[in-house]
């Protein structure tokens, strides 16, 4: 679903085991085909030669990750293994890759006005592919990126066109045999995404996902997470909710928050999981704040120590932090005697996570990204005129049948935050399951 580019910034969807997964497309980024057989810039030439690559060694390690990950898609198609470099080439032909601000050639090649500076500076995970004849007669091939994951969307957009398909891990999807591989001349730019925050939630994911990933990884621990977020880079997403059924993301693997990180995906965790920890990490830790009772009247100061600490445990990261408070177990919370006598307390509880938030970072609350999620009956609060700050994303949600229950009203008062959508493609959950 699209909405008004104004008024949204944050999409995701639900899924239950990940063969069931689906994902919005974007409509910015390049949809020319821009390879050919034969003709153009030899990525491999039909006489088999296969053009060196050229990066920084001061790029990002998610970017580098990428770099290699096409030269090994390259090779996947052409059975050719370009070389890698740090240092420019000396051959007729180039591949130059890199980030604005963290790769001098490409600085001066958008400094020289042979790359737009409208299609890069100041622009959100945005990319341009293009072809060049320098002064010295030397072609070469760009992929510049406006930030990380800009650079790292524009390799694997090269891979896709090549061969590869996003899917080629989770859905065995064969490569695109080809001889010779050449990118048409041309200058190609993507566009900023029309929505900010993409991704998924594994959710649900017992039996089917949970015994698979115990089967070929051991658990669900970094090691099937990289192959996660390796798709959803070649997918051009960047946000993800992890599996939450009896599982902590940050405590289960502790190398899980830092691979994401390295894959740069901004992290968060599900509607009922404030600042960034995991319901299971409040039964491992019950006793060791407050009374234990996961309730804001009778255990105020246990639940702020809790959030506190988990917030400062991944303050490092890139998070999108979901706010708020439902009850233990993903039950609405303890009733108060009316709607509106619940969202005054929900109200508190933000402003009180808001502080904590400052506390940690240093900086006003607006710095860091948060969202309210509308789920279940959290949406009454909304219709009731609860108050969130206006940097806070509101997410909509569907009924968990798959009726989308709530849309902005593209006429009304512009809420700076924006919105999103929480759909669910399938919900288990007694009595029923919807698919």
């Amino acid at each position: 679903m699209i909405l008004n580019i104004h008024q949204i910034n944050f999409f995701l969807l639900l899924c239950t085991f990940f063969s069931g997964i689906a994902f919005a497309q974007q409509t910015s980024g390049i949809t020319e085909n821009i390879i050919s057989n034969e003709n153009g810039f030899p990525i491999v030439s039909v006489d088999g030669k296969a053009t060196a690559i050229f990066y920084d060694a001061s790029e990002d390690v998610a970017v580098i990750r990428a770099v290699k990950d096409l030269q090994s898609d390259i090779q996947k198609v052409t059975g050719k293994l370009p070389n890698l470099s740090t240092l420019e080439t000396s051959g007729d032909f180039e591949i130059i890759i890199g980030t604005l601000g963290d790769n001098k050639i490409i600085d001066q090649l958008v400094a020289s006005k042979k790359i737009d500076t409208k299609d890069l500076k100041g622009k959100w995970e945005s990319f341009v592919i293009t072809t060049l004849e320098n002064r010295k007669s030397k072609k070469q091939l760009i992929i510049a990126g406006s930030d990380r994951r800009g650079t790292i969307y524009g390799i694997y957009e090269l891979s896709k066109q090549l061969g590869v398909s996003p899917w080629h891990y989770w859905s065995d999807v064969p490569v695109q045999k080809r001889s010779s591989a050449y990118v048409i001349p041309g200058y190609f730019a993507s566009g900023e995404p029309k929505v900010k925050y993409r991704g998924i939630f594994i959710n649900d994911e017992e039996p089917a996902f949970g015994t698979w990933t115990r089967t070929k990884f051991g658990g669900i621990n970094s090691k099937m997470y990289s192959h996660m977020f390796e798709l959803l880079l070649r997918l051009r997403a960047n946000y993800f909710w992890p599996a939450m059924w009896g599982k902590a993301f940050n405590e289960d693997d502790p190398m899980n928050p830092k691979v994401a990180d390295e894959y740069v995906i901004v992290m968060g965790t599900s509607h009922h999981e404030p600042m960034m920890r995991a319901q299971k990490e409040w039964g491992n830790h019950r006793t060791e704040y407050g009374n234990g009772e996961w309730n804001y009247h009778t255990n105020k100061e246990g639940l702020l120590k809790f959030w506190e600490d988990g917030f400062s445990r991944n303050k490092s990261y890139d998070n999108l932090v979901t706010m708020g408070m439902r009850g233990d177990g993903d039950e609405p919370m303890s009733d108060l005697g009316s709607a509106e006598a619940n969202f005054k307390l929900l109200e508190q509880i933000m402003r009180d996570q808001r502080k904590i938030i400052e506390k940690v970072t240093k900086k006003p609350a607006k710095e860091t990204p948060q969202l309210w999620a509308l789920y279940s009956e959290v949406l009454e609060y909304y219709d009731l005129g609860m108050k969130v700050p206006e940097d806070m994303t509101i997410l909509l949600c569907d009924d968990n049948w798959g009726n989308v229950r709530r849309l902005p009203d593209l006429n009304g008062k512009k809420h700076p935050g924006g919105y999103g959508m929480y759909y669910h493609v399938d919900l288990h959950g007694a009595p029923r399951a919807y698919q």
